[in-house]
């Protein structure tokens, strides 16, 4: 691209399927996203669909608490006013927030479990990109756990627990572990990227102390692939 062009805005293919409600109350919903939307509107007029424009359809006053990657399926939590949207963010801030994935990834991991810790950083020239940097990088920690190993297509099934929550951070572990997250489009080498039609990274569990109800909220969405 020479420097009097101008790059064209990237627009969002539609995402036909639903979102779907997993726990309501007149506090908070829990809902499963879809690989393939927005968790909020994108700056191109084209990206106004997204997970919260279409939960406000029904609930009006519904507030994103975090988000997932476009292409990243699974479990959120939307709030319903101003009061638990404050208290839900408090939570998230405080690591108060039990969150945990389950993805597919390239080749076989040799241990049945392990911790990566690894400093991420934006990676400016390539936003939205992460890297790892040692010096200035802020601290991130996931936990891996193999729940099978796949001999015949090359893969392993794990269970992903972010002890942090950096931007990107499991893709980039991964990655960096020398096992890319299969279908990722930013990390992963072409033949991983090749063995999925879509990221292989689902949300699957969400934990907290409800902050009006003081229950324990479990939520669970299965994974699919």
């Amino acid at each position: 691209m020479s420097d009097t062009e101008v790059a064209k805005p990237f627009i969002v293919p539609p995402c036909l399927e639903p979102v779907t409600i997993i726990h309501a109350d007149k506090d908070l919903l829990l809902v499963n996203k879809p690989s393939g939307l927005l968790s909020v509107p994108g700056k191109h007029p084209a990206n106004k669909d997204c997970l919260i424009s279409r939960l406000q359809v029904t609930y009006p006053e519904a507030r994103i608490v975090h988000r997932l990657d476009m292409d990243t399926s699974g479990i959120m939590v939307v709030a319903l006013n101003a009061d638990c949207h404050r208290a839900l963010n408090r939570l998230f801030s405080e690591r108060e927030v039990s969150k945990a994935y389950e993805a597919k990834v390239f080749g076989l991991l040799a241990k049945d479990a392990g911790v990566i810790e690894l400093p991420l950083i934006c990676d400016w020239p390539n936003r939205p990109k992460q890297k790892v940097d040692f010096e200035q990088g802020k601290k991130a920690s996931t936990h891996y756990e193999v729940i099978s190993r796949d001999n015949k297509n090359n893969s392993t099934h794990i269970l992903l627990t972010p002890i942090t929550g950096r931007s990107h951070q499991l893709r980039v572990h991964m990655a960096e572990l020398g096992h890319a997250i299969l279908g990722c489009d930013f990390y992963a080498h072409p033949e991983a990227l090749a063995m999925a039609e879509r990221l292989l990274l689902h949300a699957t569990r969400l934990a907290f102390v409800h902050p009006v109800s003081g229950e324990i909220i479990k939520g669970y969405s299965p994974c699919e692939f």
